[in-house]
């Protein structure tokens, strides 16, 4: 494994001291050149010095605020400047921008399986920023695609770890758990992104639903569920109040009911208050006991 180039400063000259200076000496350098020629004397000199402080005009170069320049002399690294305006450095340093702003990048729609393997599709928006520029330009080809193909493969990892849906065989879920699944896809990406100079300071999942092919069936399957749990607070509800009902007769000895008619009054009552239709009242004029 390739040892990792880690960010260093490297000193650069003020550009616009360096700009005065180089200006002075290229107009002493043509007034040399122009002196000689008039002179008749050697004009070789004087040439040599001029295309010497012309060369030296090369090493100037802008770094704008929340960006860094990564230094090379022939393919060897130098170091990186920070510093933002104007500056000069050897000539023969090539120059490599790297912006350290905040940026953010949001994947495609990826179709997965969760952990119960049913397809789902799932995107996610990371926000990111380099904070090593050489390790950024030296560790990996781009780091802007191997942000990406890292980003993608860390969201396909915490897909196929977490259910779509809560049960109670598992405590957290991608609907449900929205908090702890950001957090857990950002240390994915992060442990990805180490080697390349990369932060990852928020990621969070942009979309979420089952696969076109199954999304009808889950969908009678979520609005069964939301039935059945309707349906059990209703009939718990039920109970409570005829319990309550027939406590408070007994108490009041309004009524003295034997088992049967109690039974026909629970029956009643459970049809009344658990009924998806509103109940037609009958009036009896008779006795509650036959013959």
């Amino acid at each position: 494994m390739s040892k990792s180039i880690q960010e260093r400063e490297v000193a650069t000259a003020p550009g616009l001291l360096m700009f005065l200076l180089l200006l002075v000496f290229t107009a002493a350098a043509f007034w040399w050149v122009i002196v000689s020629i008039q002179s008749f004397l050697n004009p070789l000199p004087p040439i040599a010095v001029l295309v010497l402080v012309l060369f030296l005009w090369k090493g100037f170069f802008i770094v704008q605020p929340n960006q860094a320049a990564v230094l090379q002399f022939f393919g060897k690294f130098v170091g990186v400047e920070r510093a933002s305006g104007l500056r000069w450095a050897n000539p023969f340093y090539s120059k490599k921008k790297i912006s350290l702003r905040v940026r953010n990048f949001e994947s495609s729609k990826l179709k997965v399986n969760d952990l119960e393997g049913s397809p789902i599709e799932i995107a996610a928006v990371v926000v990111w920023q380099v904070h090593d520029s050489a390790e950024a330009v030296f560790n990996v080809d781009s780091y802007e695609d191997f942000l990406h193909v890292q980003s993608e493969a860390a969201l396909r990892q915490t897909a196929t770890s977490y259910p779509y849906d809560l049960h109670e065989d598992h405590k957290i879920a991608l609907r449900s758990h929205s908090r702890e699944i950001n957090d857990h896809l950002k240390r994915e990406i992060q442990e990805r992104l180490e080697r390349a100079g990369v932060t990852v300071l928020e990621a969070r999942v942009s979309h979420l639903a089952y696969a076109p092919e199954i999304a009808q069936a889950m969908l009678q399957r979520q609005q069964a569920a939301a039935i059945i749990a309707a349906r059990t607070r209703i009939v718990e509800g039920a109970v409570t109040i005829v319990h309550m009902a027939l406590d408070r007769l007994a108490e009041k000895g309004v009524v003295q009911l034997d088992e049967e008619r109690k039974a026909a009054m629970v029956s009643n009552l459970l049809v009344v208050l658990c009924g998806e239709r509103g109940a037609q009242p009958v009036v009896n004029t008779g006795t509650l006991y036959s013959g």
